[in-house]
């Protein structure tokens, strides 16, 4: 097998996340450029992958406007920089792992898959569920036939009350305008994932939803702008950000992305407070300049009569949960246990299926229950090797279930039911 080289354009969490393949499979990966404008993270990843100092730069720029020198690039910087980087990495020929959403638009979607197709490049995008061992067994129970023609699937992304006050009122993605509608930046892998399950054409879609809980309406009398200024509220509020950054000492993930600290290290308590009056962290949640959704649901009818439910929420402890009905069985599963239940109308038997080994390198709770991980080595093994694998995804098809996703949000907006081929040849 051909070793694989990357180059990283973003070095944050996500590019940590499908970097690390290179230091458990060195004989199949190796990274030999990263850009990122935080020296922290891009210290880190030139030692921890031993990155020449000529291959370490601020802007992405510099590494794709040279000749080509690696054979793929990860672009795992924020929603808003993927189309530009993808686009000029392909024109040179580079094979891509896309971070999900591909692009803040529908045409800019369409625009990358077109450019690979003609350059004759694979970029994967990361839809990570595809290749997580929950939905990989419930895709190989359904492609079995264990409950014959699927009608309906019910599914429910739980961000969770936390990740969400994290990400969606004082992280990167709290503002629409800077990013990508919620729906897209946390569930255009969900909207993939269905799609995939069902294995038929969108048809038309409709969706309700709304920022309805996290507002300066529901902020508490007499409490501050920042959590850090004396809230009268502190010691019972959940979302309180000195506890959940400050006072917690060894939660990284937290203090780390609240201060653009590097991967290997854990933000000390200087860097955790300068960070909270000084950053949207620090903000009361019902006092911060977020505008996404904090819950949504979306319809969806795809050929041959078959519909779906998605849910988005904040108001739950995390998890995803997903009910698969056909003409011969339903089965219900829970990412986080990784346990489905197949019952069988024939003979009126329940059999629960375990959907992943304890002993995997990345527990079920992180990595997207191991779809990160596998995610990425399935872009090495075909790149290398030429192996592809049944959760493969062409960008044309991650594209079209990303204008679903939009076309979702055009029918939320307008409150109409959009058809979803009607809507893409707007952009076509």
């Amino acid at each position: 097998m051909k070793k694989v080289s990357f180059i990283v354009l973003g070095a944050g969490s996500r590019g940590n996340a499908y970097s690390k393949y290179a230091n458990l499979a060195p004989d199949q990966m190796e990274i030999v450029g990263v850009a990122d404008p935080v020296v922290a993270r891009r210290e880190h990843f030139k030692r921890a992958y031993n990155i020449p100092e000529e291959n370490v730069a601020t802007d992405w720029k510099e590494l794709m406007e040279r000749p080509k020198f690696a054979d793929a690039v990860i672009i795992s910087n924020q929603d808003r920089m993927h189309f530009e980087p993808a686009m000029m990495a392909i024109e040179k020929g580079y094979h891509l792992l896309l971070e999900k959403p591909m692009a803040p638009s529908p045409d800019e979607c369409l625009k990358i898959a077109e450019a690979a197709e003609k350059k004759g490049v694979h970029v994967i995008i990361c839809h990570v569920l595809r290749y997580a061992p929950f939905f990989c067994k419930l895709k190989e129970l359904i492609d079995e036939g264990r409950i014959g023609k699927v009608m309906n699937i019910n599914h429910t992304e739980g961000i969770g009350n936390i990740h969400f006050s994290h990400s969606y009122t004082r992280g990167n993605w709290h503002i629409e305008a800077e990013s990508t509608p919620m729906l897209l930046a946390k569930s255009c892998h969900d909207v993939d994932i269905i799609q995939w399950l069902v294995g038929k054409e969108f048809k038309r879609v409709q969706s309700f939803g709304s920022l309805s809980y996290f507002t300066k309406e529901n902020k508490p009398e007499g409490a501050p702008k920042r959590c850090i200024d004396g809230c009268p509220y502190a010691d019972t509020c959940v979302y309180n950000s000195v506890k959940l950054y400050y006072d917690n000492k060894k939660n990284a993930w937290f203090r780390n992305a609240a201060t653009l600290a590097a991967k290997d290290t854990i933000a000390n308590d200087e860097q955790v407070e300068k960070a909270l009056r000084e950053t949207a962290y620090g903000y009361c949640v019902f006092d911060s300049d977020n505008d996404v959704l904090d819950h949504q649901i979306v319809n969806m009818e795809f050929e041959d009569g078959v519909i779906a439910t998605l849910t988005v929420s904040a108001f739950n402890g995390g998890g995803r949960k997903i009910t698969i009905m056909g003409t011969e069985g339903e089965m219900t599963g829970d990412m986080s246990s990784g346990d489905i239940s197949v019952l069988t109308f024939k003979d009126k038997k329940r059999e629960v299926v375990k959907s992943y080994d304890k002993n995997i390198e990345e527990g079920i709770l992180g990595g997207h229950g191991g779809g990160d991980i596998r995610t990425i080595q399935a872009l090495v093994e075909l790149l290398g090797a030429g192996t592809s694998s049944v959760s493969y995804c062409t960008a044309r098809v991650s594209a079209k279930n990303h204008v679903a996703a939009y076309a979702a949000e055009e029918a939320r907006k307008t409150g109409t039911v959009v058809d979803v081929q009607e809507y893409m040849k707007r952009f076509l």
